[in-house]
């Protein structure tokens, strides 16, 4: 852990600091509102630790609380947590090698997958994600531990807007990757397709029918048109 703090600049270790806290704060809002769903507190903190997926934990908790098969909130939260499959070979070279993979496979999310896209060398990236990554796996805990305990006494966490933090600070993580326009395409698209399907289709299908603005990605880059020698014209 001391060569990934001395690797990191105060910058990203701020950035990397209010991540991992806005990940707290939407963790009591999701503990709190788990238990005034009415279920039992250790659910939401076991779910938490083992899980470690903010959005596929709301999804099946919200669908079982609708009434749905827990099978069909197994499966919803699969297909949402499909995402991570192109995180994955978008950063490989993040995770190491050995039983360090398998925790840095388990430590991916969206916040350390930002900070792994974000703009510096190989050194940086790495110990941007892993700080982030094991900052997540501790606080979203925490925070869904202490939103349970503080179920019952505030019901409604929507109205304090805990639940607006965890965008913003996101959307401020990957800003500065927007500036590429080999970026910016594609993210705008994805974008366009999420709000445009949101109203006719299921909570966290959106995220993944954005992932279409990837095939803005994949085109080749324009072949570069060589400058003719000046002796050729003159010839």
């Amino acid at each position: 852990m001391r060569s990934i703090w001395r690797t990191l600049d105060r910058t990203t270790v701020a950035a990397v600091a209010a991540a991992c806290f806005a990940v707290g704060l939407f963790g009591v809002s999701y503990g709190a509102s788990t238990i005034a769903a009415g279920f039992p507190m250790w659910m939401p903190i076991v779910m938490a630790v083992t899980v470690l997926a903010g959005g596929s934990e709301l999804l099946f908790f919200g669908i079982v609380a609708a009434g749905g098969s827990p099978l069909a909130a197994v499966v919803a939260g699969l297909l949402l947590n499909a995402r991570h499959l192109p995180y994955g070979l978008s950063a490989p070279e993040v995770f190491g090698s050995g039983w360090k993979r398998v925790l840095g496979i388990h430590v991916l999310n969206d916040e350390s997958v930002a900070f792994a896209a974000a703009p510096g060398n190989q050194e940086r990236k790495r110990a941007a994600y892993w700080a982030c990554g094991i900052g997540v796996a501790l606080c979203w805990p925490l925070g869904a531990t202490l939103g349970a305990a503080l179920g019952s006494l505030v019901p409604d966490t929507s109205a304090l807007g805990l639940d607006a933090v965890f965008p913003v600070i996101l959307l401020a993580l990957i800003l500065p990757a927007l500036r590429d326009r080999a970026t910016l395409w594609p993210v705008l698209v994805g974008a366009g397709l999420a709000v445009v399907v949101a109203p006719y289709v299921p909570a966290g299908l959106p995220v993944l029918i954005a992932l279409g603005g990837l095939v803005f990605a994949l085109r080749p880059p324009a072949p570069a048109v060589e400058p003719v020698p000046v002796e050729a014209v003159q010839a």
